[in-house]
């Protein structure tokens, strides 16, 4: 995992510590490395090829953002999924992207392109492609925000919802339909077509809403996977290689 020199013209190549970080961040929200995974900086500097020290830099980090939790004597480990991150994260997110719609207005051109990220979710749905859908259902967030003149908000969103990104891939993994979450975007696009905002607010709204339910029903099958605030001691574990 080296850096390279820039070339002329090209943005900044990211750091070791940087690439680490933004490597095991990623595979801690897409559930590759689960809630409660125990980590070890020997087998995770072997694995992505670099030395102990981004590695334990970048642990920290996470630490920080609340993706790892480290307990002395025993490890460093996944952070379950915390139920009152995921909720703030909510919050955050459905204020911005809710208060977007209120400088939303569309031209055909704009609804077009929304209706083909609807037609690339429709093609990842019908292949069980679960991470493409994933990114493209970040895509249809991200232009709505860009075509309400806010697409420098999709940070603030996305530096919130680390914890409400695991929930919703839970949700995809286990409970809600894809083609569900297709029909709730495709009731914002109608009713932005039909020049309704209302509707494309409230439909909006219930589509982000809609994580709590699966929350609920994912805890209830699997409630190892989540934390209440009380953090239990894990035990020593080996540590799974990542794939």
């Amino acid at each position: 995992m080296a850096t390279e020199k820039n070339g002329k013209g090209h943005a900044p190549r990211l750091s070791v510590r940087d690439q680490t970080l933004e490597t095991l961040r990623r595979r801690i929200i897409s559930l590759q490395l689960p809630p409660g995974e125990p980590l070890s900086e020997n087998e995770l500097a072997q694995e992505l090829g670099v030395s102990r020290t981004p590695v334990r830099e970048s642990l920290i980090l996470l630490r920080e953002e609340g993706l790892v939790q480290v307990f002395p004597q025993i490890g460093s480990f996944v952070s379950l999924v915390d139920l009152a991150r995921v909720s703030e994260a909510q919050f955050v997110r459905e204020a911005i992207e809710c208060a977007s719609m209120r400088d939303l207005t569309v031209d055909s051109e704009g609804i077009a392109g929304l209706r083909r990220i609807l037609e690339k979710q429709t093609d990842a749905d019908s292949t069980g492609d679960i991470e493409e859908f994933f990114r493209l259902d970040e895509d249809f967030h991200r232009e709505l925000l860009r075509l309400a003149g806010h697409e420098s908000a999709w940070a603030a969103v996305n530096s919130a919802k680390a914890h409400l990104d695991r929930a919703r891939r839970l949700s995809l993994l286990d409970t809600r339909p894809v083609s569900t979450l297709i029909q709730q975007h495709t009731a914002v696009v109608d009713a932005l077509e039909a020049d309704k905002p209302d509707d494309a607010d409230s439909s909006l709204r219930l589509h982000l809403r809609g994580v709590f339910d699966d929350v609920k029903r994912i805890q209830a099958a699997t409630p190892e996977l989540f934390s209440d605030g009380t953090v239990p001691r894990p035990g020593r574990r080996s540590v799974a290689r990542l794939s």
